[in-house]
């Protein structure tokens, strides 16, 4: 009999700088799950908190930086790991803080990267263990951000 269980929701930052560049930070190598991989900031959504509340905790958390605005949410995905389902949104968002030093958390975290559309191979290093997920959400926050440069950007 297979248990069903309700998804754990999760929450991403694309956090985008004025060069239109994407935050990614690595995972530390003993981290359960994807040790040693790139990221977004990012984590699981709390009892009663809402997805925008998840998103502005987790930025703070892991880089001392507070959301000034979500620009769009460019990605709404399921995945699977320890046998639980999660559902993952992600979202393009601009950030107030000094962006050339974050407030890593260095238990889980060990280097950070800005990266443009053209150096999104740098996540390829995940795809060892057979995921393309960062890239592909980094990628989306780069097409939107692509998409959104001729049009005026409009305040949520």
């Amino acid at each position: 009999m297979t248990e069903v269980n309700e998804p754990q929701l999760v929450v991403g930052a694309l956090i985008r700088d004025p060069y239109d560049r994407i935050f990614v930070q690595r995972r530390s190598a003993d981290r359960r799950l994807f040790p040693g991989c790139w990221d977004v900031v990012g984590g699981a959504v709390e009892e009663g908190e809402s997805l925008l509340d998840a998103l502005r905790r987790e930025i703070a958390e892991e880089t001392g930086w507070r959301l000034r605005r979500v620009l769009a949410r460019v990605a709404h995905e399921e995945w699977a790991a320890d046998g639980l389902r999660h559902v993952e949104s992600d979202y393009v968002v601009e950030v107030d803080g000094d962006l050339s030093s974050p407030e890593l958390e260095r238990d889980k975290h060990t280097e950070f990267a800005w990266i443009t559309a053209e150096e999104v191979s740098l996540l390829d290093e995940n795809a060892q263990d057979g995921s393309t997920f960062i890239k592909d959400v980094v990628t989306a926050a780069h097409a939107w951000l692509s998409d959104a440069s001729g049009k005026s950007r409009r305040v949520p």
